[in-house]
């Protein structure tokens, strides 16, 4: 349940370019454009882009936001593998593989369809949102609320019965801070990007825990704090490019309430900041104890080096916020997770 201070994403991750504004383009072409939100606008090839027919099922899969689920898959993937080789020692079966991804995402999927359920309106006003299910009306409130419910029932119950209370737990306390918490915010506060980024980073003790691990191993909140300060740059860097689409629509995000673009930039760099800190640390203690070894050491400044262009690019967006060097930030943002989640997992299983 990454944030969507856009969304996110998870977004997380499925917007559609930013449009200047002295050079808008009609909001049927702008709804033709192929979601994504790191192209740059000037590239004729992406204006016009048709998307594909909607149908029921790929309604079904876009109410629940499935670029969002598949990031939290792939953390809780490496939130699991995480804890099997670095605490616990347990080992997942194929088939307790299969539960857990299916109960995660059935959690995550219901989260992000209970958020659109609550956004049904309000994603009318705004061209990257108005052609969702609900918002466009191809879909019905009763359906959309009926498959929430479903998807986060089976989800949690799923997690319960093959990994026990505990995981369960967790996703039900990360459904709830998302969808009652988080998503009322975002119209009243600059502060939704924070609980956001605690809801998006829970759900790495699903896996977690499904794996064997506890709430208060070191290494689990080391994995927290890489996700949660992560989307800092990640969401700023969405925030700044639709700006004009959230003020509009009443969205109090960052780059509304401050529009020169300075909050986002700091918040930008002290995210990477603490992501890199967090990814150090796991490195330099994997099971919970300080070890200064040579893999300790390498994977460490690995975990650095990956952060380095994304706090180069905050960096050089504090300077000068622009469209370009926003972008730039969330290009690197999509790299530098994925690299950083690597080093860590490959330190904890010994490597």
């Amino acid at each position: 349940m990454a944030t969507d201070c856009r969304e996110s994403s998870t977004a997380l991750l499925d917007e559609p370019p930013v449009m200047e504004e002295d050079n808008r383009e009609s909001l049927d072409n702008v709804i033709q454009q192929h979601d994504d939100p790191i192209a740059d606008e000037s590239q004729p090839k992406r204006i016009g882009k048709r998307r594909r027919e909607p149908t029921v099922t790929r309604d079904i899969v876009e109410l629940t936001k499935p670029r969002i689920v598949m990031m939290i898959l792939v953390t809780t993937v490496a939130s699991a593998w995480i804890a099997m080789a670095g605490v616990t020692g347990v080992s997942l079966s194929f088939g307790a593989w299969i539960v857990l991804l299916l109960g995660t995402g059935l959690v995550a999927g219901s989260a992000g369809a209970a958020n659109q359920v609550y956004e049904r309106v309000i994603d009318t006003l705004m061209p990257r949102t108005a052609s969702r299910p609900l918002a466009s009306g191809r879909m019905s409130l009763a359906a959309g609320v009926a498959l929430t419910g479903a998807a986060g029932l089976v989800g949690t119950g799923l997690l319960a019965w093959e990994f026990g209370a505990l995981p369960a737990v967790v996703g039900a306390a990360t459904w709830a801070l998302y969808v009652l918490v988080y998503t009322p915010m975002k119209t009243r506060t600059a502060w939704n990007t924070t609980v956001g980024a605690i809801a998006g980073a829970l759900p790495v003790f699903m896996g977690y825990t499904a794996a064997g691990g506890q709430l208060t191993d070191l290494s689990g909140w080391m994995l927290f704090g890489v996700l949660a300060c992560w989307q800092y740059p990640h969401f700023m860097a969405i925030a700044w490019l639709y700006r004009r689409q959230y003020a509009e629509a009443g969205f109090q995000m960052t780059t509304t309430v401050e529009p020169t673009g300075r909050s986002a930039a700091w918040q930008s760099i002290a995210g990477t900041i603490a992501l890199a800190t967090c990814g150090v640390v796991a490195c330099l203690a994997p099971a919970g104890e300080w070890i200064l070894s040579p893999a300790s050491i390498v994977t460490a400044a690995c975990v650095l080096a990956a952060c380095w262009p994304l706090l180069k690019a905050s960096l050089r967006f504090r300077q000068s916020p622009e469209d370009i060097r926003a972008r730039k930030m969330l290009r690197w943002s999509l790299v530098v997770l994925p690299a950083v989640l690597l080093v860590m997992t490959l330190r904890m299983i010994g490597l």
